[in-house]
C-alpha cells in the first residue's frame, strides 16, 4: 500500500471534525398533567353529582325555565341593564370631560360626584331613590328660589322601576366617569394641541380625534361594567321591580323548590353573560385593528398570536 493511500484511508477512519450535532430534548412538565388529571377527576365528579343527584329536581327546572312568569322577568332584567348603562355611559362621558376641565369649579363638582356615588352602597340608592317620595312628596319646577310653575307628584313620577334604574344608573356613572377619562388621557397630548393649532374647536377635537382612539381604553372595562350591571340589576329585588331574581324568589316562596328556580335563574344569567361577552370580543377587535396583533385564537382563547403586524 502507497503512502498516498495510507493517508486516506486514515483520513476516512478519522471522526469528521466541526460540532457535533445537538438533540433537542422537549422540557418534561409533569405538574401540567397531574393538575390537568385532578381537575378532569374534579370535573367528572361534578358532572355526575348533576346528573345522579335528584336533589336537583331538573324535570323542575325545565318546567320554569321557559314559563311566561320568568321570561317577563328577564325582560325587566335586561330593560334595567340597558337603561341603566345608558345612564351611566352618557353621564359618566359628561362628568370624565367636567372632570378634565380647567375650571376648578367644574371639575371639583366631577369628582364630588363620583366619590359621593362611589362612596355609598349601590343597593342604599337604589333603596333611597325608590322612595324619595317620603322626602320629596313633590317635584317642581321652575324659577330657583322664587316661584314654580310645573308640579309633579314624586311616587307618580319616580315609581319603583325609575328609582331602581336611577340607583344604578348614576353609581354606573361615576364608574363610567373613570373609565372614560382614563381613555381620554391615554391619547398623546400632543394630538390634541396639533388640532387646536388647525383652529379646530375642543367638542369637535374630542368627538373626531381623542374619543376613537381612546375607545380603544374605554371598551374592555365598559363590557365588564355591562356585565356586572346584568348581574347587579338582582338588587332590585329588594324593591320587588319583577326582575328575573324577584321572580325566581316569589315561585320558590309558593312551591319551596329554592334549589330548581335559584338554577332557573342562573341559567338565564349565565346565557345573558355569554352573549354580552361575545359581543364584547367583537367590539373589542374591531376596536383594536392596526394595534394589536393579529390572533388565531377564537372566542375562547386557544391559539397564539401570528408572527409580524397585523
Amino acid at each position: 500500500m502507497s503512502a498516498d493511500e495510507n493517508v486516506e484511508q486514515k483520513d476516512a477512519e478519522a471522526p469528521a471534525s466541526g460540532p457535533e450535532q445537538i438533540v433537542a430534548v422537549p422540557v418534561r412538565h409533569p405538574g401540567r398533567w397531574v393538575a390537568a388529571g385532578v381537575l378532569l377527576v374534579l370535573g367528572a365528579m361534578l358532572v355526575h353529582s348533576l346528573v345522579t343527584n335528584p336533589a336537583w329536581r331538573w324535570d323542575v327546572v325545565w318546567r320554569f325555565l321557559f314559563a311566561e312568569r320568568v321570561l317577563k322577568g328577564l325582560l325587566v332584567t335586561v330593560e334595567l341593564t340597558v337603561y341603566a348603562m345608558i345612564i351611566g355611559v352618557v353621564l359618566g362621558i359628561v362628568i370624565a370631560i367636567m372632570r378634565l376641565s380647567p375650571n376648578p369649579i367644574v371639575s371639583t363638582v366631577a369628582w364630588a360626584y363620583a366619590w359621593f356615588f362611589r362612596g355609598t352602597p349601590v343597593l342604599v340608592q337604589v333603596i333611597f331613590w325608590s322612595f324619595i317620595g317620603a322626602l320629596y312628596p313633590t317635584i317642581s319646577l321652575g324659577i330657583p328660589f322664587g316661584p314654580e310653575f310645573l308640579f309633579w307628584d314624586s311616587n307618580t313620577l319616580i315609581a319603583v322601576f325609575t328609582g331602581a334604574v336611577l340607583g344604578f344608573g348614576l353609581n354606573e356613572a361615576a364608574y363610567m366617569s373613570e373609565i372614560v377619562r382614563a381613555g381620554i388621557l391615554s391619547v398623546d397630548q400632543g394630538q390634541t394641541e396639533a388640532a387646536e393649532a388647525l383652529g379646530m374647536t375642543r367638542l369637535r377635537i374630542l368627538r373626531r380625534i381623542v374619543l376613537p382612539q381612546a375607545m380603544r381604553v374605554i371598551i374592555p372595562p365598559t363590557g365588564n361594567e355591562t356585565i356586572s350591571m346584568l348581574k347587579t340589576t338582582s338588587l332590585a329585588s329588594v324593591i320587588a321591580v319583577g326582575d328575573l331574581f324577584t321572580v325566581a324568589q316569589r315561585i320558590y316562596g309558593e312551591n319551596y323548590l329554592y334549589i330548581p328556580l335559584l338554577l332557573v335563574a342562573s341559567i338565564w344569567y349565565l346565557v345573558l353573560t355569554s352573549l354580552l361577552s361575545i359581543a364584547q370580543y367583537f367590539i373589542e377587535r374591531r376596536f383594536s385593528r392596526g394595534a394589536v396583533p393579529a390572533r388565531k385564537a377564537g372566542f375562547f382563547g386557544f391559539g397564539r398570536p401570528k408572527a409580524g403586524l397585523a
